[in-house]
């Protein structure tokens, strides 16, 4: 995929946040992110007693899929992901600056 998006930050400078009570792993992140920052994969055992009782039924109902920021440190915060996924579970922060 292109990466001649306008990009609004360097890389690092923000990182995706993925609800995990939201996410069902459909993968909308994955083709539309020009830095293959994502990822899908299954919600390990022990991250499952995190969710919410909403979030256990959708994961159970979704295979646990999620998507997961693999390469983080590669995104731009260009937004693409964030207005791609159906779920509306994906936002993107600033990574505090180290001192």
């Amino acid at each position: 995929m292109s990466t001649d998006i306008d990009c609004k930050h360097s890389a690092g400078e923000f990182a995706p946040r993925i609800d995990r009570n939201k996410c069902e792993g459909k993968a909308d992140c994955v083709r539309v992110c020009p830095y293959q920052v994502f990822q899908i994969g299954t919600l390990p055992v022990p991250e499952r007693s995190e969710l919410s009782f909403k979030g256990r039924i959708k994961g159970f109902a979704h295979g646990y899929k999620q998507a997961f920021a693999v390469r983080a440190e590669l995104c731009h915060a260009c937004g693409l992901c964030v207005e791609a996924c159906p779920e509306k579970a994906i936002t993107l922060a600033r990574v505090p600056v180290a001192e």
